[in-house]
């Protein structure tokens, strides 16, 4: 197994799902990736599932509440990137042109968080870790393999990024065009791409990838249980094949074949 017993400040270490039908999205994920859901108690804010695969978290899952549904928000992925500490992080997003959109808070006893957006309004959460570093399981069949920005200003991103923190983007050329890799220190922690006009309406968003080993098996089970193909499956030399599902609630991720992810 790959697993981890930390994470260093500036790696994306966690993803949770925002949900309109919980249960659905508990027995859809569950069945495509071998997660085992165990609800607990939030608070306030009901019900909290922690997603497991051999007995290690790897995801979270919660029912979105009517406010983010009048709002207008639609099911989504979240990914979170630790910090060492998240009130200079906030403070770091507010001074590089970006929206603190919750302020820190506890997560009882597993860590401290708050959620922001870029200067181009993509979302995401940083965490400090206390009794929960967030994914203990990575790289492997039904685990978190990547993340990935999409921006409509791949400019402005690398300026914010590098400024809260710490990354290094380096920029190369490939048949789909250009393609950013997010470096903290010498690791590559996530990629950066911009949105193509033949995409339609996407806003600027962070992308969450998922390891499979046969991903053409994957979609095939995806689709009979409700989920719908968005970007048919391809190659990508040196890295694996990918494709992009929407579940049946309506939230995107990308799927990912990768040579240590068999």
């Amino acid at each position: 197994m790959a697993e981890v017993t930390s994470y260093e400040p500036g790696t994306p270490s966690y993803i949770d799902l925002a949900t309109t039908d919980l249960d659905a999205a508990k027995h859809f994920y569950g069945a495509l990736f071998d997660w085992d859901a165990q609800d607990m108690p939030a608070g306030d804010q009901g019900i909290y599932t922690m997603l497991s695969r051999h007995g290690k978290d790897v995801a979270g899952a919660y029912q979105m509440n009517p406010e983010m549904a009048a709002q207008g928000v639609p099911p989504n992925w979240t990914t979170y990137i630790t910090v060492a500490d998240v009130a200079a992080a906030a403070t770091a997003v507010t001074a590089s042109g970006g929206t603190v959109v919750t302020d820190p808070f506890d997560v009882m006893t597993a860590g401290r968080m708050a959620l922001a957006q870029d200067p181009t309004g993509a979302t995401f959460a940083m965490w400090q870790a206390k009794e929960s570093i967030g994914s203990y399981l990575v790289n492997e069949p039904g685990t978190l393999v990547w993340n990935e920005l999409q921006t409509d200003d791949t400019a402005a991103c690398e300026s914010f990024y590098a400024e809260v923190f710490g990354w290094k983007a380096e920029t190369a050329e490939t048949p789909s065009g250009a393609y950013t890799s997010f470096r903290a220190g010498d690791r590559p922690v996530a990629g950066m791409m911009e949105i193509r006009p033949e995409w339609g309406p996407v806003p600027p968003n962070w992308s969450i990838y998922l390891a499979v080993v046969d991903c053409d098996a994957t979609i095939e089970k995806a689709v009979a249980m409700g989920a719908s193909l968005e970007m048919e499956p391809m190659d990508i030399p040196g890295v694996g094949r990918m494709a992009l599902l929407q579940d049946p609630q309506g939230a995107y991720f990308y799927i990912m074949t990768a040579p240590n992810a068999a």
